[in-house]
């Protein structure tokens, strides 16, 4: 059996694109994971991913997530609050001054706490300063990124609040896959 998949992919051109969220009340801060560690990385990935069908990075080896995490340019910025770990943003420079949003959301016990807004305009920010932590990046002149249907269901709203614009939309056929949970065999 198959889905149709619709992906949307938007981006901002100039860092007074963003507008940035209100901070959530409680405490909630924001720091960089500066030691790439494929095990963080890997339960950010499955704890935020796995009831809306992240599955393009679950067969990585621990080699090939040490590899990723470690390329010039690539930056995760976790959400935490209360100490917990509440969502991740991963940030991948490219060519051109262009930055994506690889990865980003949170946890669903943290859903709906104001904390996604907040941490896609934190990261955002980020992705406009990113030469600052990575000279040879050079400056960003485009920070961009894809959400498709299969995500939550206020992905796309809080990306154009945030100042990001449409500049195109697909739709594709994928087979109907159950999503995989936080860990193998786990069913959210």
């Amino acid at each position: 059996m198959s889905i149709t998949v619709t992906t949307w992919s938007l981006e901002q051109t100039s860092p007074a694109d963003l507008r940035p969220a209100a901070e959530p009340p409680g405490e909630v801060r924001i720091a960089r994971a500066e030691i790439p560690s494929p095990e963080f990385s890997r339960f950010l990935y499955t704890a935020v991913g796995g009831d809306v069908r992240w599955t393009d990075r679950l067969t990585y080896s621990y080699a090939r997530w040490q590899e990723l995490l470690a390329r010039p340019g690539v930056e995760t910025w976790v959400a935490y609050e209360k100490g917990t770990p509440a969502g991740y943003l991963e940030l991948e420079a490219q060519a051109q001054g262009t930055v994506e949003i690889a990865y980003f959301g949170l946890i669903p016990a943290f859903r709906g706490r104001r904390i996604g807004g907040h941490l896609l305009s934190y990261g955002v920010a980020r992705a406009w300063d990113l030469a600052e932590r990575h000279p040879g990046a050079g400056p960003t002149k485009r920070v961009w990124l894809h959400t498709c249907s299969k995500d939550g269901p206020h992905a796309l709203a809080n990306y154009l609040r945030r100042g990001f614009t449409l500049f195109d939309t697909r739709a594709t056929e994928e087979p109907e896959v159950a999503a995989p949970g936080p860990w193998p065999g786990a069913l959210v």
